[in-house]
């Protein structure tokens, strides 16, 4: 399926309109399909059955609001965001209902502990994604990639005592159940499924050299600020100056909207941080604040969660490098 419509530079340099983005049934001879070299990328996808069913409830309900006016078509566009944004966070979303489902309803005297069930239904889960096609093996070694780095973070920050795991569990190394290295990947399937689910197309976006060095910057901070000083600043900074002029394209339907990637960054981060109070609110970790009774993350946490989903992104970008644009299409809704 490709999103026909030519998006590029080139296009205003010669004076020619770029029509509406249109959904085609049949693909160009690969002979005929532009490339990457050449900067005449279109935006394209292959989605699964399921996602397709998606996009097609998406085209619907898009399609009722086009006689309605443009605050009810814009209303609309916003549920069909929100729509497949919980689908390409289906794996967080889960894990996130597992943590409260088992706080409220798992028996406290079971013979399997609650972190094990919550290990146990993460690797179901994850099992489920790919038998579905709903994740492909390179997406999956991503996420294990996630899982690995997620659990060596954990094994040092439990160490310190930057949190605890306060129950009991068989499933673990040292202080940490195995769930938790699934809610970081839970993070990496949310960035591998949106590249996809959402058809990402970027504009100005920093060299792969640059962001491998932030994110490794990023990576070793967690660690070293507990015996040298904290960098996080100049890494944010580092961060804004990267991203300041990188745009991210996504499809919603049959249009393409855009938005700043630093503030994609910004509202990723926030729901994560709002997930971490869920997790702490249900007792699956808690901070030496919170052991005592609790009270929401400090907001100071969302900066950490801002560097952490830049760091994810850049892993994802190991298999899956972004793709560019030149310009952006006629008609793209700019948000922020």
């Amino acid at each position: 399926m490709l999103l026909s419509g030519e998006l590029f530079a080139d296009n205003a340099a010669r004076g020619r309109v770029t029509p509406p983005i249109q959904v085609r049934a049949t693909a160009r001879p690969a002979s005929e399909r532009p490339t990457d070299t050449d900067q005449n990328v279109e935006l394209q996808a292959a989605p699964g059955r399921a996602s397709a069913w998606l996009d097609s409830v998406i085209a619907r309900l898009l399609s009722a609001s086009d006689e309605r006016g443009r605050i009810a078509h814009a209303v609309r566009v916003f549920l069909a965001f929100g729509i497949k944004e919980a689908w390409v966070c289906l794996f967080g979303g889960l894990m996130v209902a597992l943590l409260i489902g088992t706080h409220m309803w798992y028996p406290a005297h079971a013979a399997l502990p609650r972190y094990d069930a919550l290990t146990i239904a993460a690797v179901v889960i994850q099992i489920a994604l790919i038998a579905l096609r709903l994740e492909t093996w390179d997406e999956v070694a991503v996420i294990a990639l996630f899982h690995v780095a997620g659990t060596c973070m954990e094994l040092f920050k439990t160490a310190v005592g930057s949190w605890v795991y306060p129950e009991f569990s068989y499933l673990r190394i040292g202080g940490v159940p195995l769930f938790s290295g699934f809610m970081y990947a839970s993070v990496g399937s949310y960035i591998t499924r949106a590249c996809r689910g959402f058809n990402l197309r970027f504009s100005h976006h920093p060299p792969f050299v640059a962001t491998a060095a932030l994110s490794a910057g990023i990576y070793a901070n967690f660690f070293l600020h507990h015996y040298l000083p904290d960098c996080r600043y100049l890494l944010m900074g580092a961060a804004v100056i990267l991203f300041r002029r990188c745009w991210v394209y996504f499809v919603i339907g049959k249009a393409v909207h855009r938005m700043p990637f630093l503030l994609a960054f910004v509202l990723i981060s926030g729901f994560i941080w709002l997930a971490e109070n869920v997790g702490t609110y249900s007792r699956a970790w808690l901070y030496p604040s919170q052991i005592n009774g609790w009270a929401m993350v400090s907001v100071a946490k969302w900066g950490s969660w801002f560097m952490l989903t830049i760091m994810s992104y850049v892993m994802v970008t190991l298999v899956d490098r972004p793709r560019g644009i030149a310009e952006a299409p006629v008609g793209a809704v700019r948000i922020g």
